[in-house]
């Protein structure tokens, strides 16, 4: 009996023991503002206000405080995702699976209303902005297009996600199909991100410039580029995966042409209430790789580093470019590495975000007259459409 008591004493001696140097802890150490490894902010800690208790949210943000600040939560992150692969034998974590040296996340519902309905964005804007103007569309494949089904992960059926969109395109008229899906490898993507390498679209952006017939013109050739090396980048599957991986290198290429070129963007160029347009004093313009954000405490993702990363509208000049021919791009940040590899051949490149400017705005700032004009998204976005506006 004895022997039972010192047995329960220790048990909650110890349990008392963990709970408080767990509540010391949380609140002595110091208090980080970002999530390297997520690559997300991390909760502030909410002010008690009596407006805040009586609706509620102090408790509500206190808890995202508490748990975003839980000492050495990476670390128990990291042991849950050992858990689950080594242990209960799971195949992914987080919906984020590896491959190799690679990572993934899970997507394997084609959803067909959604790729219709970016055909009829498509075909809508054209209809709108420039009604007497062919264009041209790609499809950039997701990882999951190399990786799952192969690795005996469930997948889109992107074969069904590509005969629904051309069948769509082919109704309207107008739209040429490029075909940038098999010259790609999973070997042209980074190892902890979604997104492609810069220094494997020799291929892709030529591609995409005979498709405007501009192979006469001008070609991307490696060897007028130099290439430049960003050391430990680490993805969005890095973080979410909660596992141990090697980082990647980002390769950024410059020559001539990127060195003298600049770009515009809407967001840094809303002053004063209004919008200062690239022609005009005053004009905020910036260069093609954005390294200043490879320190920036606002930015979160190296790949920012390219052209500045997410904005809704950008205008990139491109002063040495072998012609005067503008190019217009509805994309997403897949686009932010293959646009710098254009400015060889294009005077000037538009690059439109639909996830964060509305089609209804995008005639007070963009002119497509005589503009050779693509459409050029993942698969993610292609399966998830409303997301653009």
């Amino acid at each position: 009996m004895k022997n039972d008591r010192w047995k329960q004493r220790i048990t909650i001696y110890v349990f008392l023991f963990w709970i408080v140097g767990l509540t010391l802890m949380t609140v002595i150490c110091p208090k980080e503002t970002v999530s390297e490894a997520e690559r997300r902010r991390l909760a502030e800690k909410p002010v008690l206000t009596l407006e805040s208790v009586l609706d509620k949210s102090f408790m509500d943000n206190i808890e995202k405080y508490l748990l975003d600040h839980f000492p050495f939560r990476d670390a128990f992150r990291r042991v849950k995702a050992h858990f689950s692969y080594d242990v209960l034998l799971q195949k992914e974590n987080n919906d984020i699976y590896t491959a190799g040296a690679h990572a993934s996340k899970l997507d394997y519902e084609l959803k067909e209303t959604s790729v219709r309905r970016l055909a009829e964005k498509m075909t809508g804007l054209r209809e709108t902005y420039f009604p007497d103007q062919a264009f041209c569309y790609a499809v950039v494949p997701d990882k999951n297009y190399f990786l799952a089904r192969e690795n005996g992960f469930p997948a889109v059926d992107y074969g069904q996600m590509l005969a629904v969109l051309t069948a769509e395109m082919e109704k309207a008229g107008g739209a040429r199909y490029v075909d940038i899906l098999s010259g790609l490898t999973i070997d042209d993507y980074y190892h902890t991100d979604t997104h492609w390498r810069q220094e494997r679209l020799f291929g892709t952006a030529d591609t995409l410039l005979d498709a405007f017939g501009m192979d006469d013109v001008s070609s991307v050739q490696e060897a007028d580029y130099q290439a430049n090396a960003v050391q430990d980048f680490y993805g969005v599957y890095y973080g979410q995966a909660a596992l141990p991986m090697e980082p990647d290198t980002i390769v950024y290429l410059t020559n001539e042409v990127t060195e003298s070129a600049f770009v515009w963007s809407l967001e840094e160029n809303f002053q004063g209430g209004k919008v200062v347009l690239p022609d005009e004093a005053g004009a905020v313009l910036m260069p093609v790789y954005r390294t200043d954000k490879l320190g920036d405490a606002m930015s979160l993702d190296k790949y920012d580093l390219f052209v500045g990363g997410a904005s809704s509208l950008q205008v990139i000049r491109s002063p040495k470019a072998a012609t005067d021919r503008r190019l217009i791009i509805f994309r997403d940040s897949y686009t932010s590495s293959l646009a710098p590899l254009l400015l060889g051949a294009y005077r000037e490149i538009t690059l439109i975000d639909l996830r964060y400017i509305n089609s209804a705005l995008i005639g007070d700032y963009v002119d497509f007259a005589d503009a050779d004009i693509l459409f050029l998204y993942n698969t993610v976005i292609v399966n998830q459409s409303e997301m653009l506006k």
